[in-house]
């Protein structure tokens, strides 16, 4: 397995179908080793979940949208949020990826939790962001909060991501 490099991330951008729709600025998001996915919402859990071995179980915890002020600002408490990103990513077979939050959000006592993008996975994403910070965090609309990294697969999968979450929020 080996990581994407920029030039293979833009020559991917610009494929059919893209790797990653709807960049804002490619010049911005598509760093050295990965592409940087940016905030469209906010929402908070109202529920709990749940999940068991087989999926039988499975309860997806309710969230409901936090509105952003007049300048396009959130401020989040300390706390569990869900966020849902602009982009809509495409992932090949025989490509998989994991997130990484940017640095500065880290540097503000706030994370992302994601899970992998497994190979043939397609969807505009959702992820937690959890703000440690016991003073909150405020966060922008379009804010770059996570870097996907891609990594070529030293094969090529059989068959692709075919879950629940397959075209999600699209």
């Amino acid at each position: 397995m080996s990581m994407l490099s920029r030039a293979e991330l833009l020559e991917m951008v610009d494929g059919s179908p893209p790797l990653v729709e709807g960049i804002y600025d490619r010049g911005v998001q598509v760093q050295p080793n990965g592409v940087e996915l940016t905030l469209q919402r906010v929402e908070r859990f109202i529920e709990r979940g749940a999940v068991a071995y087989d999926n039988s179980d499975r309860v997806i915890s309710s969230s409901e949208p936090i509105g952003f002020d007049g300048e396009g600002w959130v401020h989040l408490e300390h706390g569990v949020y869900k966020v849902i990103f602009n982009e809509v990513v495409n992932i090949p077979l025989d490509v998989a990826a994991i997130a990484r939050p940017r640095s500065t959000l880290t540097r503000c006592g706030v994370t992302v939790e994601t899970g992998a993008w497994d190979a043939g996975y397609s969807g505009r994403s959702e992820s937690m962001l959890v703000v440690y910070n016991q003073y909150g965090f405020r966060v922008r609309r379009n804010a770059r909060l996570i870097q996907l990294l891609f990594f070529h697969l030293t094969k090529t999968v059989d068959a692709g991501y075919n879950g629940i979450y397959q075209g999600e929020n699209q």
